[in-house]
């Protein structure tokens, strides 16, 4: 049978953000997949540049809704190292609080989404419908249910109360319960065993060459975590074990992230118990003297890798943002190489993809053979441009738009 190359993307119903999966397939049989990145891009690195300390950690919480904390950890760990600024005990363990529900509530989506990508819609409604419990808990401390806006550089906005501490621990006490038969489902749910079972292999080795991090690394025995290997915040203090599996498929990936879901209970009663008492945060300086860090954080999809380097102003001279997916993407194409086409939707969202924050982009001029780099002004002018020389003038409609807002 001849051999048929398949593009995926960039606009597809299996994917929910804008990338390109080329499949290469003899029948049903994947041969090859290679895949183009750039489809999606903010400018938030660039931007970071040309707006205060306060201001960028505002928006690089806005890098993804998902991990919006724990991007913004990153960051102002790495803010906080270069101004030698020391984080009082109690704002560092509602930092690592908040990394933990944002774990739970992570999981918990995903697990929704793997089963909606096979089939198992049960699966979707009754996860998500737990994943409310911790979300509700987020939105009571934080006021958000989503980028929370708890850090400040020098510690947290936001103190927990005792009620507060106490609807969190009936939360876990809930969340485990229903945790627990997920686990059962997934330890005896034949169905869903013989679906998930060998799609997506990749080997200890593979997965260790290939860089991948976080539950797709752990599920191929690949024994790494931020949190016990290099500690940050609380957790150094903080007793916890690192779930792997040896399955190396979709199936192992599930139970990594259920039996994190478990560690993650585990973690958010010691850190109630334990929360010392004190203030929360230390004011920090408007300007960051002169120097760079690099700051790693273990987010719900692995590994997150901020750096930042400032110039003694109170704006960063470059911030560079690796998010857990771009470890991953390489990961991806060998554990497609082998499996049936079918397998394709599920296999990209066992890595629990967010392409928005992996996507970065260059203007190259062709003729000319320079790089241009564009502020948030220029490039919106090139993408007005962009449009109107293709018959799409966003000036006309802006204009129709206020004239309706105005009728009404």
């Amino acid at each position: 049978m001849s051999k048929l190359t398949i593009p995926i993307g960039p606009q597809h119903p299996a994917l929910k953000e804008p990338e390109c999966f080329i499949i290469t397939v003899d029948g049903e049989r994947i041969c090859e997949a290679n895949m183009r990145l750039g489809y999606n891009h903010r400018g938030i690195e660039k931007r970071c540049e040309e707006i205060t300390y306060i201001q960028s950690a505002y928006l690089i919480e806005r890098v993804c809704g998902i991990c919006s904390h724990s991007h913004s950890t990153a960051f102002i760990q790495a803010v906080e190292e270069i101004a030698g600024l020391e984080v009082p005990k109690r704002g560092l363990y509602i930092r690592t609080l908040f990394g933990e529900l944002e774990r739970i509530h992570s999981h918990l989506l995903w697990l929704g989404v793997a089963g909606h990508e096979i089939g198992f819609d049960t699966l979707l409604m009754y996860s998500w419908r737990d994943r409310e419990i911790v979300m509700d808990i987020l939105a009571m401390v934080s006021g958000n249910r989503v980028n929370y806006g708890m850090n400040s550089i020098g510690g947290v906005k936001r103190d927990i109360s005792p009620e507060q501490a106490d609807a969190i621990l009936k939360a876990m006490d809930d969340l485990e319960e229903r945790t627990k038969y997920y686990i059962e489902l997934g330890l005896q749910e034949t169905t869903l065993i013989k679906r998930l079972s060998g799609a997506g292999s990749i080997s200890y080795e593979d997965a260790t060459r290939l860089g991948a991090v976080g539950p797709t690394a752990r599920a191929s025995k690949v024994d790494q975590d931020v949190r016990r290997d290099d500690p940050y915040a609380a957790y150094a203090e903080l007793e916890f074990n690192v779930i792997t599996d040896d399955h190396n498929d979709v199936y192992g990936r599930t139970l990594v992230r259920l039996g994190e879901l478990m560690e993650s209970y585990k973690l958010v009663r010691q850190l109630i118990k334990n929360m010392p008492d004190g203030p929360i945060r230390k004011k920090g300086p408007r300007k960051i003297p002169a120097g760079e860090a690099i700051s790693r954080y273990e987010a719900p999809r692995g590994e997150d890798v901020h750096y930042v380097k400032a110039n003694g102003t109170d704006k960063a001279f470059r911030v560079k943002v690796r998010a857990p997916t771009l470890a991953n993407l390489s990961a991806v194409s060998k554990m497609l190489e082998g499996d049936y086409l079918a397998d394709v939707p599920i296999v990209i969202a066992a890595i629990d993809p967010c392409f928005s924050c992996t996507d970065r982009m260059a203007v190259r001029n062709i003729r000319g053979g320079a790089t241009e780099m564009h502020n948030p002004g220029s490039l919106r002018n090139f993408s007005i441009d962009w449009y109107r020389r293709r018959g799409i003038d966003f000036t006309d409609l802006n204009k129709k738009l206020m004239k309706r807002l105005e009728r009404v």
